[in-house]
């Protein structure tokens, strides 16, 4: 007999007990981790899935399940267990279809379940951005076979960037200058698809001043807001560090709320978008948007009266926000590990934290890999600069070490 969806409790509750508000989330690392905390301290009662056990939002919720979230029977039987009030994608790669028909039955999919499948490959939302709402974007061509993937690079020209449809973290992603590195290209995003498709993006290489964040808070009773620009600079497709507030034109930042304002409503449903734009002169380009809190948005935990991890909470409660305030310039630094192994450790967060505006969050992964995230550090300066400087200062005191498996 298949559930039926829980009726929203009138009042905030206590958690475990009659009447609390429960939220379950898809997906449970350092991101998520933050999100189960911000809601915990309004008595929230969460629980974490992820496909391994130990993952960092797990942690700290009440409870978690492990399981392949890809698969749409697992996922049903988790949420039908759990019956939870607010359904909260916390990474790409889940069973939409599955969240898809939860939502017709009366589920709260946050922050709807079109937003989770547009977002779960690039083509969807590429499609969505470019051709059904006009928005500016590199040209791009898709392919499924090396030889497609020729015709794409030759139509977009070179350098050209290829990307698995549905990867995280930079994973598979690679630029070719020429005909002679679309096979090592086209192999190398193979290896880092998530997922089972075996699809890639072809895009036209835009030659940018720079790339930003725009987070976007779609709120029920307040309108559409935004968080100051977040400037950011990635290496293998991941973010190394990011700053805010980003100095932009008015045009520019015009342009930037214009974008996110479009997506976010195509997309539906209340929450925090992380909307990813390119910069050239005075022309904005769409990049990406994920319908949650954002690595580069790690920094508002530093730099904002409000993080982005209270912001997403409060607009998927329902609750007020008012208004989104800098608090000081400000800047993150990823902690990244030099090798793969388990039971990673870390040296050196007594001079990480000799200032005093500097925050040190390690995310409690329980195992690592070259370059995977392992924590991040975030503070605070006179200007972005002064902080950014601090920021890759303070994280690269800190010393991260493994145990060969």
């Amino acid at each position: 007999m298949t559930a039926t969806p829980p009726e929203l409790p009138p009042t905030f509750g206590t958690p475990g007990a009659a009447g609390s508000r429960r939220m379950l989330l898809l997906g449970s690392g350092e991101l998520g981790r933050e999100v189960v905390i911000e809601a915990m301290r309004l008595g929230i009662e969460v629980i974490a899935c992820d496909r391994y056990e130990g993952a960092p939002a797990m942690q700290f919720a009440h409870r978690s399940h492990v399981f392949d979230m890809l698969d749409g029977a697992q996922v049903r039987r988790v949420i039908e267990l759990e019956r939870p009030h607010y359904i909260v994608p916390e990474i790409e790669a889940i069973a939409t279809a599955t969240l898809v028909e939860l939502e017709g039955e009366g589920w709260n999919v946050v922050p709807s379940s079109r937003a989770a499948s547009l977002t779960l490959e690039r083509e969807g939302i590429r499609r969505l951005a470019a051709e059904e709402l006009g928005l500016p974007t590199s040209p791009y061509h898709f392919a499924s076979t090396l030889e497609e993937l020729r015709e794409g690079a030759a139509a977009v020209g070179f350098p050209c960037v290829i990307k698995p449809v549905m990867s995280s973290s930079g994973k598979g992603q690679s630029v070719a200058r020429s005909a002679d590195d679309l096979e090592r290209s086209w192999q190398y995003a193979l290896e880092g698809g998530r997922g089972r498709q075996v699809r890639v993006i072809v895009e036209g290489f835009i030659h940018f001043d720079y790339e930003l964040t725009i987070l976007t808070v779609r709120t029920r009773s307040e309108g559409t807001l935004f968080c100051p620009p977040i400037g950011h600079r990635q290496e293998r497709g991941d973010y190394q560090e990011s700053w805010q507030p980003h100095p932009v034109s008015e045009t520019v930042l015009a342009q930037c709320h214009e974008i996110g304002r479009k997506v976010t409503e195509a997309l539906g449903g209340y929450g925090l978008f992380g909307v990813e734009v390119f910069v050239e002169g005075d022309k904005v380009y769409f990049s990406e948007v994920s319908p949650r809190p954002h690595d580069t948005g790690m920094v508002t935990i530093a730099t904002q009266e409000m993080s982005e991890f209270e912001l997403h909470v409060r607009a998927i409660l329902g609750l007020p926000i008012r208004a989104i305030r800098l608090k000081a310039p400000g800047a993150s630094a990823v902690v990244l590990s030099p090798a793969a192994g388990v039971n990673p450790t870390f040296r050196g967060l007594e001079t990480a934290l000799v200032d005093e505006t500097v925050k040190v969050r390690l995310f409690g992964k329980p195992d690592a890999r070259p370059y995977r995230r392992m924590g991040v550090v975030v503070c605070q300066g006179a200007d972005p600069f002064e902080a950014r400087e601090k920021a890759i200062r303070a994280a690269s005191a800190i010393v991260v070490s493994v145990e060969a498996e």
